[in-house]
């Protein structure tokens, strides 16, 4: 295989493997347990030093990388897709870093709190329960006027969408009604029905269903 994949069914992680998916590319999964603590055992910690799923090997370039959007820079650069267009590729650029500087750190909060640690903290639970709707607000309105995050008239699927979908697909432990956010969910749909979502969404738990 070309690529080898160090992964587990987080938001992170299925970043790399809808991404592999869309790109057609042959890949061997490797599950790390993070609920066993599969990621301090010394043999991922010499490919992960901060135990940090995912993790790719680039078997043709002999080559480890770690954190998330930079694999999917890695991976859409070495194969040419899913970067932007030239008029458009910093736009698509911005929004893959608002996932990784916002999206990501806050909604990761949330789950800390609404999911995972619900009633320990009532100021933390209100303080990312509103960070949440705030950010979910401005995809909203971003998604007005696109199909897709960026790109030419009504926008075109790229690594920013990419990134952000598997982080939506946990809304329902972000408390959150997409009813409220109709161009959200019509987006989040949309890219729900996509073929190699639903075969990435399921790596490497098999029989998981995408929420609707």
């Amino acid at each position: 295989m070309l690529i080898d994949l160090y992964t587990w069914s987080t938001p992170n992680g299925r970043k790399v493997s809808i991404l592999l998916e869309e790109l057609g590319v042959e890949y061997t999964v490797y599950p790390i347990d993070i609920g066993k603590g599969d990621q301090f055992s010394k043999k991922f910690q010499k490919i992960s030093p901060d135990y940090k799923i995912p993790v790719i090997y680039d078997n043709q370039d002999q080559r480890f990388i770690r954190e998330s959007g930079a694999i999917l820079l890695y991976l859409s650069n070495k194969f040419g897709q899913f970067t932007g267009t030239a008029d458009y590729h910093w736009d698509v650029m911005q929004w893959l870093m608002w996932q990784m500087s916002a999206i990501g750190p806050i909604l990761g909060q949330a789950h800390h709190f609404l999911y995972y640690n619900k009633g320990r903290s009532a100021y933390a639970e209100d303080r990312f329960k509103n960070e949440a709707k705030k950010l979910y607000g401005i995809l909203d309105n971003r998604l007005k006027d696109f199909e897709y995050i960026s790109g030419p008239g009504k926008g075109e699927y790229s690594i920013a969408d990419i990134a952000l979908w598997p982080w939506i697909s946990r809304f329902q432990r972000h408390q959150i009604n997409l009813d409220e956010y109709p161009n959200v969910y019509k987006w989040y749909r949309k890219i729900s029905e996509r073929p190699a979502v639903k075969k990435g969404y399921d790596i490497p738990l098999f029989g998981n269903k995408i929420p609707t």
